[in-house]
């Protein structure tokens, strides 16, 4: 005799041996009990959930020689027949091989005819999707009012390929997948009455394996006892599936919880022995998460499936709850990028190194990150780490107390305290470079007459090292010029020492603000560049471009390195005569940036000859240097084709600048959009018939300004 499959042996013949699937039995069972039958059924669901089953119990329970109910006895002529596949009254019908219209025409041609030895000629039709359009629509009115003696029980996995006039037809029932503590608790009985050993283990690997599928179960269960020689053991299953032991997956977490790199990678690479799919173990790994975090939140709905509940609560008490979803998050996110790696196993491996270098900062085992120092701290310089003794090197910088200034030609020479060098860090603004050795913090220095006396800072008693040779002095192009002039050391700016700018003087009248050390390293470009202006040229960020032409920008929009201006308040007076040449000399100039954002806040007071008046206002001052002053007369030169000397006050402006200008533009094109849109006929209409509102706020004007 030969060997018949569990999936075929162990097929349900009544509703009673049915596994799962209540919701359909019930509706089924009590039709039939009550004699409420309809003429055409419809079973949905995905492979080996037991349509097929169903639909040829029904078959059985119509045409029983006892009488239609919902128990055949099974033990007569149609049973035995139904269960053995040759009842003449059931028709069997595969739509994925007769999907042509002839075929659904022959088939219609028998419906008149009545049945040859049941009650009900039953017709049934699996993957019926597969229908042509054709077939569906010659099958549509038999399937409507089709005989008394005729059923239709229909099979489907895709019922959304069905046409909306089958299903209007039909009884619908949608089969579940099962879950797999059902499919555990059916193999376990089938394995029972086969005699066949088994674990525990191996079956919940079978169930979640079967992926909802009864008959995929049964065959996987099949496959094991051949591999396992008759038995089920959780190793052979794993073998089998190619799946991964749990307790790896354990260790990688065990190595990522104690932050151990070593062993995170050591167990990586017993990993890789295994020859796994990487994403397999990432999904190991968030399903242990998951069940870590019900664990969290409810302990007592975490199952033993697996074998693994007391590891699992383990965890659920070392990790803590942000952890578990911190790494979860971390792992999907991982399982997306990772067809993005170059190899499968380095994309892994960057997931749990991502996972180890992000841990939640706040606990003991947190990595510890020393933060750069922000600002400017005062420079030593270390004649020890030298390459040659007598040179001057690069002060790094370190933080240091409050600033001490003393003229160059006043400053003593001594050895330098060895510290501890940190990156070295440029200066917002420089003014002049002067590569001196620079003197240790804790030596006190005259101060400078133009800043407030600090007091000096007690020295520590100790012993004071031999002075060294003292470095020569390195001369800068625009040092000599200034000899007299108090130099200050690169130290951390302290906010009271600061000098206050009067805001009734003229900018370019004021004097400069104290100068400042940097490296020799950033001296030398310093001097190639701009050796004969009081100040360094800036970043490129001064050389933003804008349409001089328009002046259609926003004046308040943040640029990367400049405080934010806000929107220009409306001018008290129309621009007139100086003013309004300027607003139109400005466009002219084709300035941008900061300079272009000074000169639109300005306007041409007075213009006697070469000698020029502009006002600004001051609340844009803090844009406003003597760089930005000798571009904005540079391009006035340019222009005008002549040398204009520019004078630039902070006053309030009496009349319109280009800025306000511009700003009263755009307010009139918006207003002018506005006025177009509720004057709209459209617009009115839909006001009227459905109470509808207009927002301001979202219209643009689309004309461009002339």
């Amino acid at each position: 005799m030969s060997y018949q499959v569990l999936a075929r042996k162990w097929r349900p013949r009544s509703f009673r041996e049915m596994v799962g699937q209540t919701h359909v039995l019930k509706a089924l069972i009590n039709a039939l009990d009550s004699q409420r039958l309809h003429h055409a059924y419809l079973f949905t669901g995905t492979r080996g959930v037991g349509k097929t089953t169903i639909a040829r119990i029904i078959a059985k329970c119509l045409n029983c020689e006892t009488g239609i109910s919902s128990t055949p006895c099974g033990t007569c002529s149609v049973c035995r027949e139904i269960d053995e596949g040759r009842f003449v009254d059931l028709i069997e019908v595969d739509a994925a091989s007769r999907t042509k219209v002839e075929d659904t025409r022959e088939l219609l041609d028998n419906v008149q005819y009545s049945p040859s030895r049941g009650r009900f000629k039953v017709y049934l039709i699996d993957e019926v999707h597969m229908l042509s359009t054709s077939s569906f629509n010659a099958l549509l009115k038999t399937l409507e009012e089709p005989p008394p003696h005729v059923k239709f029980l229909l099979a489907t996995t895709d019922p959304q390929k069905l046409p909306v006039t089958v299903l209007s037809r039909c009884l619908q029932f949608s089969l579940k997948n099962m879950p797999p503590e059902r499919v555990v608790e059916h193999l376990t009985h089938v394995l029972t009455a086969e005699n066949v050993p088994f674990e525990d283990d191996a079956l919940w690997l079978l169930g979640r394996a079967a992926d909802g599928s009864m008959r995929d179960a049964m065959s996987l269960t099949d496959q094991a006892i051949a591999f396992g020689e008759g038995k089920v053991l959780a190793a052979d299953v794993r073998a089998m599936l190619g799946t991964l032991d749990h307790g790896q997956v354990y260790g990688v977490l065990h190595a990522l919880i104690e932050g151990d790199a070593r062993a995170l990678i050591e167990a990586v690479r017993h990993l890789a022995e295994q020859g796994p799919d990487w994403n397999g173990v990432l999904s190991e790994m968030l399903n242990v998460l998951h069940r870590v975090a019900i664990a969290q939140a409810l302990p007592e709905a975490v199952d033993n499936g697996q074998g693994d509940r007391e590891r699992v609560l383990q965890l659920a008490q070392a990790l803590p709850a942000e952890d578990v979803q911190f790494y979860y998050q971390m792992g999907l996110i991982g399982r997306r990028d990772l067809p993005l790696a170059p190899e499968p196993r380095g994309g892994f491996e960057m997931v749990l190194l991502r996972m180890l270098a992000f841990r939640p900062a706040g606990g003991d085992d947190a990595p510890k990150v020393t933060l750069k120092p922000l600002g400017i701290s005062q420079a030593t310089a270390d004649s020890q780490q030298s390459p040659v003794a007598g040179t001057a090197m690069p002060a790094p910088l370190v933080s240091a107390p409050a600033p001490v200034v003393a003229p160059a030609a006043a400053i003593a020479h001594v050895a330098p305290a060895a510290v501890e060098p940190s990156p070295v860090l440029p200066a917002p603004s420089v003014t002049s470079v002067v590569s001196e050795p620079v003197r240790p913090a804790d030596v006190p220095v005259a101060p400078a007459a133009s800043l407030p006396a600090e007091p000096e800072p007690e020295p520590e008693p100790e012993s004071e090292p031999e002075p060294e040779p003292a470095a020569p002095v390195v001369d800068v192009p625009w040092a000599t010029a200034k000899a007299a002039e108090p130099v200050a050391e690169p130290v951390q700016p302290v906010a009271p020492a600061e000098p206050e700018i009067k805001a009734a003087e003229p900018l370019v009248e004021q004097a400069a603000p104290a100068e400042m050390s940097v490296p020799s390293e950033i001296a030398q470009p310093l001097a190639d560049t701009d050796a004969g202006d009081d100040e360094p040229p800036p970043g490129d960020y001064d050389y933003v471009e804008m349409d001089a032409e328009t002046l259609d920008y926003d004046f308040g929009q943040a640029e990367t390195a400049t405080p934010a201006v806000e929107e220009p308040l409306p001018a008290a007076k129309p621009a007139t005569g100086l003013a309004a040449e300027w607003l139109s000399l400005f466009p002219q100039l084709g300035l941008g940036g900061m300079t272009g954002s000074i000169a639109a806040n300005c306007t041409l007071i007075e213009a006697n000859g070469d000698d020029w008046l502009l006002h600004l206002d001051p609340a844009h001052s803090a844009l406003f240097n003597p760089t930005q002053q000798r571009r904005l007369n540079d391009a006035l030169n340019q222009q005008q084709g002549r040398s204009i000397k520019l004078r630039i006050e902070l006053c309030k402006p009496e009349q319109e600048t280009p800025a306000q200008a511009a700003a009263r533009r755009r307010a009139e094109r918006q207003r002018s959009a506005e006025a177009s849109i509720h004057a709209d006929p459209l617009v009115q209409q839909m006001i009227q018939q459905f109470a509808a509102k207009v927002r301001d706020d979202s219209i643009e004007p689309i004309d461009t300004p002339s």
